[in-house]
């Protein structure tokens, strides 16, 4: 049997391509509690990229744990494209990663902050920056959370790539 945080997701490829070129991967996780980091270690050989990942629901643990600037955290909060950026900076830094993943948004029931069910910050960190991207994504709070950690790991994979490319 395969993992089932596996199917669906382009996994197998990352943890693939980033043990061919000897990179790892670190993550600091809001929404998605830890999701995306069990997804890559349900691959068999992840040990080889996977370096850790924070769990960072908690805002408050979005600055002590991740090290995001807790005066950027209480302007833009929780649920922002800064806090992401700041999350994939800050896994990879803290964790000793070649790439840094951070994901923070609103799965459910109800909106956070004025940011309505589905809006999903994604951030991807690595030698060449940091980018961000908005997700708008829909469904009941597990079909959010699992379409995030698919399109991080979509999203990572792309960027591993383009960098081997350029």
């Amino acid at each position: 049997m395969t993992d089932p945080l596996v199917d669906g997701t382009r996994a197998v490829d990352l943890v693939a391509v980033l043990t061919a070129r000897g990179e790892t991967v670190a993550t600091a996780e809001s929404l998605t509690a830890g999701l995306l980091t069990a997804t890559i270690a349900g691959v068999p050989g992840a040990s080889n990229v996977l370096r850790g990942g924070l769990v960072v629901y908690a805002t408050d643990l979005k600055a002590t744990l991740a090290g995001v600037d807790p005066t950027r955290l209480a302007a833009d909060g929780p649920v922002a494209a800064s806090t992401a950026r700041a999350l994939a900076e800050g896994a990879r830094a803290r964790c000793g990663a070649d790439w840094g993943v951070g994901l923070t948004g609103v799965a459910g029931p109800d909106m956070q902050d004025g940011h309505p069910v589905g809006t999903v910050f994604l951030s991807i960190s690595g030698a060449s920056g940091s980018a961000v991207r908005e997700l708008g994504l829909t469904g009941d709070r597990w079909q959010i959370r699992k379409s995030a950690v698919s399109a991080a790991v979509s999203g990572l994979l792309d960027r591993v790539q383009e960098t081997s490319a350029g």
